[in-house]
């Protein structure tokens, strides 16, 4: 994720503990409530689709989510999709499964993966130090390709910088190179030694974009078009230009609670606000159109539910590296901190939320997703929301919602501690 749609990926931050029940057969479908959409592929919808179409409501009210859609692929517990809401405040519009999203961290495993390809490419090597490609990186000689994906270079994020948020704020429709974002974060003395820490900054994955330019000799974009999206026929992804505010249609508008520089350390509205925030007296600020090159190859992709759920399935099954490669990334997997128990951790660009249950989660300003793939059963789940965070407590949208879909599914009981997947705090993904 990224904070403030800045990134925040705080899927693989938030320390959750997932107790895994066996599968139930399928019931009878019970009617979803009002504004709600919803469908399956089979008759009857699974068992669990009435119990989150009663829950899935009532966290959105409780955490002022306009719109939801959602997508479980389950081999055994059967298939259903739903959508929630609506998609413009004010009106009635309903969400669509073929809505566009940005996608926030998302974009980061695709970064990492392409990274990886080109190490099994022998174009690269996870121990080559960054300064290899840029030798302006503060302390680079001592920082590796790997550190970069795993989120343990050290380097300051830039979407943390008061003045960068306060210019998304001044000029929302700016668009940033990556030359600008690294000078910000390179203003700051790194927060620790790399290799000793965990910490999840955009600044590193906007150095791994470079290093794909460079070797492949094409720009980003393309590299993610001819390298992820054409192998899996995703059609509906993209990453778009830094010069390309534009997001494809159907989309939902994206809203978000605070401005980027009032939400730089969380996105929870201040307590004397949040009863407005919850009664839909207190509007969030309308995102949609903001361009979101400041999080480039960190946050900056285009994707729909669909194409979500293949390429998630591809990052955490296979598809896209070679055996070889895919199990050095899923053994590169380690906890966020020290000592941190229920299976939450963090690797080469991916995130692990329990035990064989990867992926990653995006937050944008006005947009967040989440997207799992469970290796232990087959299953995948995707959420996408037009909002960024809660306002009760700053958690990424989408991940409070993936939150109910988990324990509805494997009877889990969820227990949220913390965010290893450190908010992305200004605009990131």
């Amino acid at each position: 994720m990224m904070k403030n749609s800045r990134t925040l990926l705080a899927a693989a931050a938030v320390s959750t503990m997932l107790l895994v029940s066996g599968c139930s057969a399928p019931s009878p479908a019970s009617s979803g409530p009002s504004g709600t959409s919803t469908s399956s592929t089979t008759d009857a919808a699974p068992e669990y689709a009435a119990t989150l179409q009663a829950k899935i409501p009532e966290v959105m009210a409780q955490n002022a989510i306009p719109g939801v859609v959602v997508k479980i692929l389950s081999p055994e517990k059967g298939d259903w999709s739903a959508t929630f809401g609506t998609a413009e405040l004010g009106r009635s519009v309903p969400m669509s499964m073929d809505d566009f999203f940005r996608i926030g961290s998302n974009t980061k495993t695709m970064t990492s993966t392409i990274v990886l390809q080109l190490v099994g490419e022998g174009l690269l090597s996870l121990d080559d130090p960054i300064s290899k490609f840029r030798p302006d990186v503060p302390g680079g000689e001592n920082i590796t390709i790997a550190q970069l994906s795993e989120m343990r270079s050290g380097l300051v994020s830039y979407s943390f910088d008061p003045a960068f948020n306060a210019a998304l704020d001044e000029d929302p429709q700016k668009a940033w190179t990556p030359d600008e974002l690294l000078a910000i974060a390179f203003a700051y003395p790194a927060n620790f030694a790399p290799g000793t820490q965990y910490e999840y900054s955009n600044t590193n994955i906007v150095l791994l974009g470079l290093v794909i330019e460079q070797l492949t000799g094409m720009s980003a974009s393309d590299a993610f078009q001819e390298r992820i999206f054409e192998p899996l026929g995703l059609k509906n992804s993209s990453l778009p230009e830094p010069s390309d505010a534009t997001i494809p249609s159907p989309h939902a508008q994206g809203y978000q609670f605070g401005s980027n520089l009032e939400t730089i350390d969380s996105y929870a509205v201040p307590a004397d606000e949040l009863p407005a925030a919850l009664d839909g007296t207190l509007a969030p600020i309308d995102q949609t159109d903001a361009n979101p090159s400041w999080a480039w190859t960190a946050g900056g992709a285009i994707s729909t539910p669909d194409d979500l759920a293949v390429y998630v399935k591809a990052l955490v099954g296979g598809g896209l590296l070679d055996d070889a490669m895919q199990k050095i990334r899923l053994d590169s997997v380690q906890p966020t901190v020290a000592g941190q128990t229920g299976g939450v951790g963090y690797g080469l660009g991916i995130a692990q939320f329990a035990p064989g249950i990867l992926g990653h989660d995006g937050q944008l300003p006005g947009y967040s997703t989440f997207m799992v793939y469970n290796k232990n059963t087959d299953d995948t789940i995707i959420v996408g929301a037009n909002l960024s965070a809660s306002p009760v407590d700053g958690e990424t949208a989408a991940v409070v919602v993936a939150k109910t879909i988990i324990a509805a599914l494997y009877g889990a009981s969820v227990v949220p501690t913390s965010n290893p997947a450190a908010p992305e705090t200004p605009p990131a993904g």
